[in-house]
């Protein structure tokens, strides 16, 4: 069977009675259950437990004899805190384009847990994911014993990742870090090619610790003896810990050059937002070095030559402006042409502020400059129709959260004049996206803490502004109304939305999705499916 590039073996065998329902059943039983505090976040497990989970993998991986053809698997590995899953589907994009067959593994999915594996830039076809789906399944299930132990949801997918790449032999397999880095899942790899670290901020810090310093220890794991580094620009901080780390080893570690030391300018990025701009040139220091580190071949031998050659190549060039990553600074527009998301997943302080920042740059472009929206004389919207759409964990501080998006929107006068707040709709413990999580109406309370907050914020910020003249030379709309409203559920928000834009033929309303990646599947599975 060929399928973009790769020649897969009959799947037949291992399909026949078990379908991919019973797969997704299968797989669920590996998250975190519900009553389980933990089980906001299927990753998240107990620190004191984290190293024994870590050497588990190691266990399965020799139960599975993955261990040999792992260590001669070609690995580009990604960790950081923002950027990790943009740099690495650069990394991809620019590979793939440069005509090597790729495997990227990545995390979360969207829609499907196939995304999270992908051949040549395209999430698994479905039976090459059940055939090795259940070559694992079925062995792991063999060594459990009688307490029927068996990997956790994401060591699990990690050890599928490996069997899928190893054996269909991908030209290169990159890995994005779940969580952390010394003890993911994903650093059971030995010896790297090379390996990237992305903008570190805040984020885990249960299990990853409340210091810079300390999230960058447990970043910097990734790194090995002999294997060269790359990392984005950091704070002092974090970078100290990073280049400890590094002459521990006996590496390098470079910051990775800007994409304008190339020699080249205005690089056309298939990803929106400047931050993508640091994202992008850490995934061409990878590439580069990844190109000069692989065995011979004629295709390494003519990338080598045109990387010698200065510039980047044409193919880099190509990866780069192709490269697409669903959920990330992505915009959907209503077919009636007045309603519009603007979606991201930004679930850190850092990543918010990018968020933000992509989004008003967005809106400015798209309103001409214009920074006054039209009073349309009703209380479905005030003088703006930029409206925020937000959910996060429980786990997060929404105090650390929202105030990036307040003051960047008041900074570029860019005005949010209302706020929504809403729980899950899809479970975290199911797979099945198909169905709805039936509990997210159940209890509020969450989304009207995280209101509350807003309020909060947003009441202080105004205080401020009492006395103030200026802001951003736009003064009138760029101050921020304080309507906000938890609604009962995201199908809910969404049908406010188009009735808002029904109502009034002359309303736009340009909505930012944001605060889980989680929220931003569900929203871009019920306008599209």
């Amino acid at each position: 069977m060929c399928y973009d590039g790769f020649s897969f073996g009959s799947c037949e065998e291992l399909a026949i009675g078990r379908g991919y329902d019973e797969t997704l059943a299968a797989m669920s039983e590996l998250i975190t259950r519900p009553e389980d505090p933990r089980a906001a976040d299927p990753l998240t497990v107990d620190r004191t437990l984290w190293e024994v989970h870590f050497q588990d993998v190691l266990h399965y991986l020799k139960v599975l004899e993955l261990e040999e053809p792992l260590s001669r698997l070609s690995v580009i590995h990604v960790a950081g805190t923002k950027g990790k899953g943009s740099t690495c589907a650069f990394v991809e994009s620019m590979l793939r384009a440069s005509g090597f067959r790729t495997g990227l593994f990545t995390s979360p999915h969207l829609f499907d847990i196939r995304e999270r594996f992908r051949f040549n830039g395209v999430e698994v076809p479905k039976d090459i994911f059940l055939h090795h789906f259940w070559w694992c399944w079925d062995r792991l299930q063999a060594d459990a014993g009688p307490e029927g132990k068996m990997p956790g949801f994401f060591r699990f997918l990690t050890i599928l990742a490996i069997r899928m790449f190893t054996a269909e032999q991908v030209d290169v397999a990159i890995l994005e870090v779940g969580l952390g880095g010394r003890l993911d899942a994903t650093n059971v790899v030995r010896s790297p090619v090379v390996c990237g670290v992305a903008s570190l901020g805040y984020d885990h810090m249960e299990l990853l610790g409340n210091t810079l310093a300390m999230i960058a220890g447990e970043k910097a794991g990734i790194f090995k003896a002999g294997v060269p580094a790359f990392t984005a620009p950091q704070p002092k901080e974090a970078m100290d810990v990073l280049l400890k780390r590094a002459k521990e080893l006996s590496i390098s570690l470079e910051i990775a050059p800007t994409l304008e030391s190339y020699g080249v300018e205005n690089v056309q990025l298939g990803l929106e937002g400047e931050h993508q701009q640091i994202n992008a040139a850490l995934a061409v220091a990878l590439c580069i070095s990844w190109a000069c580190r692989s065995p011979p071949s004629d295709r390494i031998h003519q990338l080598q030559q045109e990387v010698a050659r200065g510039g980047l190549p044409d193919s880099f060039l190509k990866g780069l402006a192709s490269t697409k990553w669903p959920g990330r600074a992505e915009v959907v527009h209503d077919p009636s042409g007045r309603l519009s998301f603007y979606l991201d997943g930004a679930h850190s302080p850092e990543s918010m502020e990018a968020c933000a920042n992509w989004f008003c740059s967005v809106v400015k472009a798209e309103k001409g400059g214009s920074l006054k929206g039209e009073s349309n004389g009703t209380h479905c919207i005030e003088a703006s129709s930029d409206v925020l759409l937000f959910n996060c964990m429980p786990k997060r501080d929404p105090q650390s959260l929202l105030p990036p998006i307040i003051n960047t929107c008041m900074r570029t006068g860019v005005p949010l004049h209302m706020a929504l707040f809403v729980p899950p709709y899809s479970s975290l413990i199911s797979l099945d996206k198909r169905i709805p999580f039936n509990g997210a109406t159940s209890d509020l309370s969450w989304q009207q803490t995280v209101q509350r907050h807003w309020e909060s914020l947003l009441e202080g910020k105004l205080s401020e502004l009492k006395n103030s003249t200026d802001c951003g030379g736009q003064q009138e709309g760029c101050i921020m109304g304080s309507s906000s409203a938890v609604v009962h559920s995201l199908p809910a928000a969404l049908e406010w939305f188009r009735n808002c834009t029904s109502r009034h033929p002359h309303l736009r309303l340009q909505v930012l999705v944001t605060g889980s990646l989680y929220l931003v599947g569900d929203v871009l599975r019920l306008l599209k499916h």
